[in-house]
C-alpha cells in the first residue's frame, strides 16, 4: 500500500507540478486539500476540485476556514491597525498561517504520512509552513519538492508539458493570491527594486471614477453596517472590497525584511483592508485615551511581525489579543468615508463614546475644566525634574 501524502493546493503552477511529482516520481497516494480563506467563489473551487482529479490526486477536500480566519486572525490585525511598515495590511502572512494551520489539522484527520507545499527556497512561506507543520504536526514528514529541487517556473512549465499537462507561460507571468483580507500580485517587476505593476496585472481594473461617500458603522472595534446596512463582519469586509476596488483602492507594493533575511517586494491591492484599518484607526483616536493608543501601536507592531514570521501559535500572541481586545470596548460608532479614484478621505465620526466633547472645552480656544492659574502651577511641576537636571548639570557649573 503507498503511504499517504496531504498536498498544499490551489492548482496554480507549483502546486501542479507537485501533484505528478509526488505521484510518480515520489509514489506517494496524493490527497490534495485547498483552503479557502474567503478568496474562491463555488465556481473557481470546483475549477481547482477538477484539475486536482486531472492531475490523478487520489483524493480532493475543501476546507472554508473564512470565519474561522476572521475570528482568529483578521479581527486583531483590525483591533491593532495592523500595517507591516506602514503600508502592508499583512494580506498573505495572516492567510498562510490560517492555511498552514488548518492543513496540518487534515493531515491529522486522515492519518497521512507525509505533508507537501510548493514554497520555494527564497520566501517567507517556506518557513511559516514548515514551523506550524513542526508545531502541529511535528512526527510527520515535510515534502517541498519546488524547493529541494531548486526548480525555474520555466523548468516546471516543461515537466508538466513531458508529462501531457499544458500550462501557458503567459499564464505563469503573475503569480496572484486572493483571500479575504486582500490579494497580492508577484511578477517579474517585483524582483525588481525601480519597476511598477502594469496596470493589466492588478486584478481589479479601475472602472469608477466619481467621488462615493459611504457610512462605515464600527461596533467594539468590528465594522458591521455600510450605509446602514447591518451585515457579519466577513460579510461586510466583502462588501466594501466590492465597493472600493473598483476605485483602484489599496494598490502598492510592499518593500519589506522576509524571515529569512533578504529584502523582497510583492504588489498587493486590497481596498477593504486599508478603509478599514484607516476608518478603526481614526475612531480610536476619538475614543481611546493617549497610553492606551500609545500601548496598542507598541503591542500591534510586535504582534504584526510575530504573525508575519509564522508565530501565530506562540501564547504571546493570545496575550496580546486579550489587551487587544479588551481595548475595544468604547471603538463604537460611525466614520464617514469618501471613495475617489486611487485614493480615499476620512472625513470625521459620530460615537458616543467621542473623548472630543464640547462639554470639556475646544482645543485652542475655550476650556470648562479648569482655570488659567491652574495651568501655570500644572506646568510649572509638570517641568520640574527637568528643570532640575538642567540646574545640576548646566555649562555654567562646569
Amino acid at each position: 500500500m503507498k503511504k499517504k501524502v496531504v498536498l498544499a493546493f490551489s492548482g496554480g503552477l507549483d502546486t501542479s507540478f507537485c501533484c505528478i511529482y509526488l505521484a510518480q516520481d515520489r509514489d506517494l497516494e496524493v490527497h490534495s486539500v485547498i483552503v479557502n480563506t474567503g478568496g474562491f467563489s463555488e465556481e473557481e473551487l470546483q475549477e481547482i476540485e477538477k484539475r486536482a482529479y486531472a492531475l490523478g490526486v487520489a483524493s480532493h477536500a475543501v476546507v472554508d476556514e473564512t470565519t474561522n480566519y476572521y475570528d482568529s486572525c483578521i479581527k486583531y490585525l483590525v483591533y491593532g491597525n495592523v500595517l507591516k511598515n506602514a503600508t502592508y495590511p499583512l494580506s498573505v502572512s495572516a492567510e498562510r498561517v490560517s492555511q498552514a494551520t488548518a492543513i496540518a489539522n487534515y493531515v491529522k484527520k486522515i492519518g497521512a504520512d507525509y505533508v507537501a507545499h510548493g514554497s520555494t527556497g527564497a520566501g517567507n512561506d517556506q518557513v511559516r509552513f514548515d514551523m506550524i507543520f513542526n508545531i502541529i504536526i511535528p512526527e510527520v514528514e515535510i515534502i517541498t519538492p519546488i524547493r529541494d529541487l531548486k526548480l525555474s517556473r520555466e523548468a516546471e512549465i516543461e515537466y508538466l508539458s513531458a508529462h501531457g499537462v499544458e500550462y501557458s507561460a503567459e499564464k505563469a507571468r503573475y503569480s496572484i493570491n486572493k483571500g479575504l483580507w486582500g490579494t497580492s500580485v508577484g511578477g517579474k517587476e517585483t524582483l525588481t527594486s525601480n519597476e511598477t505593476l502594469p496596470e493589466e496585472a492588478w486584478p481589479t481594473q479601475v472602472s469608477e471614477t466619481g467621488a462615493r461617500k459611504l457610512e462605515l458603522t464600527f461596533e467594539k472595534g468590528e465594522l458591521v453596517a455600510i450605509d446602514g446596512e447591518q451585515f457579519e463582519p466577513v460579510r461586510a469586509i466583502q462588501k466594501l472590497q466590492a465597493i472600493a476596488q473598483p476605485y483602484g483602492i489599496g494598490r502598492d507594493i510592499h518593500v519589506g525584511d522576509t524571515i529569512i533575511g533578504i529584502k523582497g517586494r510583492v504588489g498587493f491591492e486590497a481596498a477593504a483592508p486599508i478603509v478599514i484599518i484607516k476608518a478603526h484607526h481614526m475612531l480610536e483616536k476619538h475614543t481611546l485615551t493617549k497610553w492606551q493608543l500609545s500601548w496598542k501601536e507598541q503591542l500591534s507592531s510586535f504582534y504584526g511581525n510575530w504573525l508575519h514570521e509564522g508565530q501565530f501559535h506562540d501564547p504571546i500572541m493570545r496575550n496580546i489579543e486579550a489587551f487587544l481586545a479588551d481595548t475595544q470596548k468604547t471603538v463604537s460608532g460611525k466614520v464617514f468615508v469618501e471613495l475617489l479614484p486611487y485614493r480615499f478621505n476620512i472625513i470625521g465620526i459620530e460615537s458616543e463614546h467621542d473623548l472630543m466633547s464640547n462639554k470639556f472645552g475646544s482645543y485652542g480656544e475655550m476650556n470648562n475644566a479648569w482655570s488659567g492659574e491652574d495651568v501655570k502651577g500644572f506646568s510649572k511641576i509638570f517641568g520640574n525634574q527637568v528643570m532640575i537636571w538642567h540646574k545640576v548639570n548646566s555649562d555654567e557649573k562646569n
